[in-house]
Parts: C-alpha cells; structure tokens; sequence
C-alpha cells in the first residue's frame, strides 16, 4: 500500500478592494510571508471581491503544485461577517468539489504582536508631531483608534479592547474610539465629541491593515474637524500595513494550524453563541454574499469621488444611505434583486445618529 506524501500550501484569503494602493499592500505582505515559514510551503493570495486573483485562483495554483493540504487563513484583522461567512463559504465549496483538505485559521484578532505593530505606528506619529510642533505630553493627549464597523459586536469590540491596551499601554490622557462605517460613532460624530474634552492634541489612529477609499474617509474627516476646531493640534498616524509584527501574527495563525491543538477561530461569534442584542442570530447558515461581484473593479458606490455629487474630496459613505433607502423602498413595494437573494439580518442600530446617518446632508 502507498502512502501520499502530504504536501502543505498556505492560502492568505483578502477582502479585496476598490484601491489599487490596497491590493498591492496585501500583495507585497503576501510575498513578504513565505520568509517566516517552511521553505517546503508554497504561498498563494487570493481576494473575494473587487480585485484579481480571486480566492479560487490561489487554490487552484496550490494544488496544482501538488498540495494535499491547503492551511487558509482569512487576511483581515477581526472576525465579523467576511471571515465568518464569506470566506468559509468559498473555502468549503471548494474542499467538497476537488476532494482537497482545506484547514481554516483564526483572523488576526487581538494579539500582544498586533498591540506592538499599532503602539509603534502611534509612537511614529508622536515622535513626528514633537519633531515638528513641538512636544505635547501624554496627559494632555487624546488618542483615537479607528475601526472599520461592522454588524458585529464581536468585531467592533475588539476594536475597543486594542485601544484599552493602547491607551494604557501608552498613557494617553483620554481614548475614543470610532469606525469608518456601518456602526456608530463615525469619524466626525467621534473626533466631535473629543473635541470638547479639552486636549491639546488629538492622534487618529486607523487600526487597518491596508489603505484605501476608508483610511482616506478617515483622513478627511479628521481634516475636516482640524478646520472646525483650530485651536486642537490634530495628527495622523499611519494605518499598519506590512509591519513586521503583523506579518510575524500572519505566519502563526499559519502554522498554529498543524500544532497539537488548533485553536477556535471566532470564539465569541454571533453565529456560534448568544450575544446581547443579536440573539436571533445564533445558528444562521453561513453563506456569501460576494460571487456576484468576484474579481470586478472600481463600479461600486464611493469608488469615483470625482463624479460623485454628494463628496467633495474624499468619500463620506453618504451614498450608502441613499442605497439603503433604495433597498428598503424596493423591499417594501416587492422588487427582487436577484443578487439580494440571501437576507442578512438588518443591523439593529443602523439608525444611530452618530452612525452612517451622520453623514446625511441636512
């Protein structure tokens, strides 16, 4: 009897996104990463949505190269519906069809390593504001910590757990957190109300991997809100791209994946377990909502800035509400959209003031 000599790939599943800028950070991690594994381990990358390869290619390329086992991991920072759902879904239709081992990791989550790459993104952004305006202490300091904002607490909560381990880590006066969207507060509605706590300086700091159409939102409100309020010192602080410490996490949710005992990815996971105010979710099917728009480009709404009539220099995520409103009149009035066959469960503060509703024009 012959024994198949097990051949181990890794598969980096992104997100993808409309920014060119974007797509080439996660590519240049990708290529970094092999240096922090076995030599032996083939890498390939792949995105879900609005960017070339798509997950399915990267798959392909493995086993191709012979891989009998593919150890995935999903390339984004927290575990909300993408890496609960989307991802899986791809990952398992292909495991079924071409009779492979597809092994999925943990996201990156909060981890001492991720902390480090985040607090030195912070202290390069103090040590270039004392360099060039001259120093501000710590006390009389705000720090903010942007997340992206999903219809997840597990993923926005996380957020809050790193900016605690920053704030104390660091010793800023006072820490805030906001997110670029969907949930509450926004950017401007958050750097609005540090804004009247009476610090000096105030550091934005986007906890994101990658650039893109929301780390500039980002960026513009905070100038924005420079403008508004002149006598506060606002600074930008870089998002944290291909640090060494966030490839290092990279590698380890890589081959913890072949250790004694794998650990749980999401372990407090709406779809797993009763959370406050999401009960009704417990046990959905995990299904995706992205094969309609695999691999295409810059069509949908906040790419073109240029054109939009409701932005003047950078994306507000205004138009999404206009989309929402559209969604729900069709809902009502019974037009089906034939992409808008699965019905993800409606996010029970999507109406918060200081949410995407923040950003509607008076």
């Amino acid at each position: 009897m012959t024994h198949t000599v097990e051949k181990i790939g890794v598969m980096i599943c992104g997100h993808g996104s409309r920014s060119e800028d974007a797509v080439q950070e996660f590519s240049v991690l990708a290529k970094r990463l092999p240096t922090y594994l076995p030599p032996e381990w083939p890498v390939e990358y792949g995105y879900l949505e609005f960017a070339n390869p798509v997950i399915r290619v990267g798959l392909d390329s493995l086993r191709d190269q012979g891989c009998t086992k593919i150890l995935a991991v999903p390339g984004m920072l927290f575990a909300a519906m993408h890496s609960k759902n989307d991802i899986p879904t791809v990952l398992n239709k292909y495991a079924a069809e071409n009779d492979i081992e597809v092994l999925y990791g943990r996201e990156l989550g909060v981890d001492p390593k991720m902390i480090a790459a985040a607090g030195a993104r912070i202290q390069e952004a103090l040590d270039l504001a004392n360099a060039e305006r001259g120093e501000v202490s710590l006390e009389d300091t705000a720090l903010v910590v942007i997340g992206r904002g999903a219809s997840d607490p597990d993923a926005n909560s996380n957020v809050s757990k790193i900016a605690r381990m920053l704030w104390e880590g660091f010793g800023f006066g006072w820490c805030e957190v906001g997110y670029s969207g969907v949930t509450f507060p926004l950017v401007e509605p958050c750097l609005d109300h540090v804004a009247k706590l009476g610090y000096k300086r105030v550091i934005v700091f986007p906890y994101f991997l990658f650039s893109g159409i929301l780390i500039d939102r980002i960026y513009g409100f905070t100038d924005k809100c420079a403008e508004k309020y002149d006598s506060i010192e606002f600074v930008k602080a870089a998002y944290l791209n291909d640090h060494d410490k966030v490839i290092e996490t990279f590698a380890e949710r890589i081959t913890e994946q072949v250790g004694e005992i794998p650990p749980d990815n999401c372990a407090v996971c709406k779809y797993r377990t009763q959370i406050l105010g999401f009960e009704d979710e417990v046990g959905r099917p995990q299904e995706s909502h992205h094969h309609h728009v695999e691999g295409q480009g810059a069509e949908a709404p906040g790419s073109n800035v240029a054109d939009c009539k409701l932005c003047d220099d950078f994306c507000t995520g205004e138009c999404r509400l206009y989309l929402e409103d559209h969604h729900h009149h069709d809902h009502e009035h019974g037009h089906d959209h034939s992409h808008d066959h699965h019905h993800h469960a409606t996010y029970p503060h999507a109406k918060h003031p200081h949410g995407p509703e923040s950003t509607r024009r008076k």
